[in-house]
């Protein structure tokens, strides 16, 4: 019997936690607002243990929203500019 290989989003450390998080409201959302959630996002990515990984995979399916591997959308458009 073969052993599948575990996928690195099984090991994150967004895994479970609240998406909405990591992703703006379908509403306007205040600056403020869009700062703090941000901030609070990317402090669990900053402990996540597959970062690089998620950080690679939305760079690769050039994610256009969201907080991936501690970076938000305008971070990801100026890494893949460099």
């Amino acid at each position: 019997m073969a052993i599948a290989p575990q996928l690195w989003t099984d090991q994150a450390a967004c895994r479970g936690a609240e998406s909405a998080l990591f992703f703006p409201s379908d509403s306007l959302e205040r600056k403020e607002d869009r700062r703090d959630r941000e901030l609070a996002a990317k402090r669990l990515c900053a402990s996540c243990p597959v970062r690089e990984e998620c950080l690679e995979a939305a760079l690769n399916h050039q994610e256009k929203y969201g907080i991936w591997g501690g970076y938000n959308e305008v971070e990801r458009r100026a890494l893949r500019r460099r």
